[in-house]
């Protein structure tokens, strides 16, 4: 079976793409720092490289003799740009570097934010981990998701946890329009990417590539969960002022945090849809988001994450 390196293996997607690549018949080699147990690859098998993006020799190792390289790993919280810049370009640069030196097809997972670089220090260093990659292989494949929840995924659970327990839920512009993709349908393109090489920048999405609003979305996650909130428009100048302070905390604090001036922007952006053609997304989507978020919130139920009887 045919080789295919993966990078961020032990993140949310990148366990779901190890698993989706060994269904598919690929064997998957990871990079991580030790031997990674998870319920999820109870019965897969795999390959392991032990260490990191920056231990001396560790994405050679990877990339030798792969088929195809997959860079899923990056930074989601940093103190700086420069911070973001260190995993997000020039980790993207490194695993490029070792993939061409490896003869293999190399494949960026960047992310939809990087349409935008100047909304954020994420944003941009995004863009600049796309750009450090083509100056490297200009025949690479870069694939822009946009937010990723699913099964497994700890980022979207407060979200169903706020609907299930508050009498109100918050939804910013009407006019936004945000794309989203359900875990496995990502992890499905990017192995269809695998046996059917896409050259260039595609975005990717669930079933609704024009998006969804913030009512949709917040009345999605309500009806997943079974509760009724009332929904409450945030200001936008609200938003920034808590992005403000946040970021205030985490300068204070030393703590870096998700959420900050630079993400509040990027969820104030009016367009989160996709731009690039249906055909370029290898294979379509089976989630949309009534589906996708009922899915989701099972898994969160059977595995204890959210109560039974909250929201039921």
């Amino acid at each position: 079976m045919s080789i295919v390196a993966v990078t961020g293996a032990t993140g949310f997607l990148g366990r779901h793409l190890v698993r989706a690549l060994a269904e598919a018949g690929w064997t998957p080699r990871i990079l991580a720092r030790r031997d990674p147990v998870h319920p999820l690859w109870r019965d897969v098998e795999f390959e392991l490289v032990t260490g990191d993006l920056s231990t001396p020799g560790a994405l050679e190792r990877l990339c030798k003799d792969a088929t195809v390289v997959i860079h899923v790993a990056g930074l989601i919280k940093a103190a700086s740009l420069e911070g973001f810049n260190r995993v997000n370009r020039d980790g993207a640069r490194a695993a490029a570097l070792a993939a061409k030196a490896a003869g293999a097809r190399f494949i960026l997972v960047s992310s939809l934010a990087a349409r935008e670089p100047g909304l954020s220090r994420y944003a941009a260093s995004k863009r600049a981990g796309e750009d450090a990659v083509r100056e490297v292989l200009p025949d690479a494949l870069i694939v822009r998701p946009p937010a990723i929840y699913g099964p497994g995924d700890t980022a979207t659970l407060p979200l169903f946890d706020l609907a299930a327990r508050s009498p109100v839920l918050p939804v910013l512009s009407p006019a936004t329009r945000v794309a989203l993709i359900h875990v496995q349908d990502a992890a499905a393109k990017l192995v269809a990417f695998c046996r059917d090489p896409v050259v260039g920048v595609v975005e990717v999405s669930d079933v609704r590539r024009d998006g969804y609003t913030w009512t949709e979305i917040m009345t999605g996650a309500a009806t997943a969960i079974g509760a009724k909130p009332r929904l409450v428009r945030v200001p936008d100048k609200a938003l920034i002022l808590m992005g403000t302070l946040a970021d205030a905390w985490s300068l204070a604090s030393g703590s870096p945090t998700v959420f900050g001036s630079g993400k509040a922007r990027e969820l104030l952006h009016a367009d989160w849809s996709l731009s690039s053609a249906p055909i370029s997304e290898g294979v379509p989507s089976v989630f949309g988001l009534v589906d996708g978020f009922a899915h989701t919130v099972g898994w969160y139920r059977a595995e204890g994450w959210l109560s039974e009887n909250i929201g039921a």
